[in-house]
């Protein structure tokens, strides 16, 4: 008689990891004639496709065998070079050496959470903060703890409180244009940052994937720049939202001793990332003005963003308050406490417009009445008419 065993279950951390609101929000939103604020992409007629696809011909032109073939784990010279060189530019003197490019900066989220957690480790995040970070410290099996934030940011003081009673091994920040919220960290609480962290002894984890998208204001120093982080800061970069999110690009710049072990994970996890597509990109980097590009796209974005900061005053009920950025692709809303954005989302997608809803961004206990909206994807007419649209549920 045969017998049959069933095999064994799944690791805990698959089921400590929940789905991706924002994965089942674009789901919903798969008819053409849904107006979509919910996901974080740049504007696809703004990627320049032309180019990006001259970059492939040449590489593969030039030198085929190399860029189909297998490569260092660190990724390609030119492209850390070019990157190194961009963060130079930006008052962060790097070498190409400082870097490890990676398969999107959520590899090297990732990565960091591999060589820095033991299961049971404390992260301390910002509350709310971006969703993906949350599903990959759950992974890690990490407590996640959060911490207060206001229109600025990060609470130093309440930071300082909770780093004393916490003891945790990493803080995970987005300090500029903020997922979800769109805030920015101002210089005087990033010093404060890294003061505690060298006195309380703990690593940074800085994700800037929006930071070159400014379109008001004045650059603000990383907080990897400032002597009291700089050796226990790790900066996270992405091509994704300046270049292009297909090529799945990203780095990270850390400390010797920490980019290793990074090295060394990412060399178990898969080897390297793709050599035709670093190669494109560092050839893009070397022959076009990018800065040139993005100097459209964020006057692109000033104006979408004002755009849905002046119909969000017409639209939302009163009572409500939204996030005003300088930079960056989101707008965080926070309705009157009697509504519920989840409630309310299936009735807005029946009204063929959509957003993502907040709670999820948050490690504590949500906000049901907070909702994420993003105005990078559309242009002035759709967001006022997407706008519209979404007021009609508030009636």
């Amino acid at each position: 008689m045969n017998t049959r065993t069933a095999p064994p279950p799944f690791a805990a951390r698959t089921s400590a990891a929940g789905g991706s609101v924002i994965r089942e929000a674009l789901a919903l939103t798969a008819r053409p004639e849904v107006i979509s604020f919910a996901g974080g992409l740049p504007a696809s007629e703004l990627l320049d496709a032309e180019g990006i696809r001259a970059a492939y011909d040449h590489v593969l032109s030039e030198a085929p065998y190399r860029v189909l073939q297998y490569s260092t784990t660190e990724g390609d010279p030119r492209l850390r070079e070019a990157v190194a060189a961009r963060l130079s530019a930006r008052q962060l003197p790097s070498r190409a050496d400082d870097l490890l490019v990676t398969t999107g900066s959520q590899q090297a989220l990732a990565l960091l959470a591999t060589v820095l957690l033991e299961p049971g480790d404390t992260v301390l995040v910002e509350d709310p903060t971006y969703l993906a970070a949350l599903q990959c410290f759950a992974y890690a099996g990490a407590r996640v703890v959060p911490v207060p934030t206001d229109d600025q940011g990060i609470d130093v003081g309440a930071l300082a409180r909770i780093v004393a009673e916490e003891r945790p091994r990493l803080l995970y920040l987005v300090p500029t244009f903020q997922n979800p919220t769109g805030h920015t960290l101002p210089l005087e609480r990033r010093r404060a940052v890294a003061r505690i962290a060298a006195e309380q002894g703990l690593w940074i984890a800085e994700d800037d994937p929006y930071g070159e998208l400014r379109f008001r204001g004045e650059q603000v120093p990383w907080i990897a720049s400032l002597d009291d982080a700089a050796d226990r800061t790790v900066l996270l970069g992405s091509l994704s939202k300046i270049l292009s999110p297909g090529m799945r690009l990203g780095w990270l710049r850390a400390p010797a001793a920490l980019r290793g072990a990074c090295t060394l994970a990412k060399q178990a996890l898969d080897l390297h990332t793709s050599t035709v597509d670093q190669a494109a990109a560092a050839h893009y980097l070397r022959e076009h003005d990018l800065d040139a590009r993005l100097a459209l796209t964020s006057s692109a974005y000033r104006e979408r963003c004002d755009v849905m900061l002046g119909a969000l005053a017409h639209a939302l009920p009163p009572g409500s308050t939204w996030s005003r950025p300088d930079g960056g692709m989101f707008i965080w809303v926070r309705l009157p406490a009697r509504y519920d954005a989840i409630a309310l989302l299936p009735t807005a997608v029946a009204h063929d417009v959509a957003y993502v809803p907040g709670a999820p961004f948050f490690a504590g206990r949500g906000d049901p009445a907070t909702l994420r909206m993003s105005f990078a994807g559309h242009g002035p007419e759709q967001i006022e008419q997407g706008v519209r649209r979404l007021a009609r549920i508030f009636r």
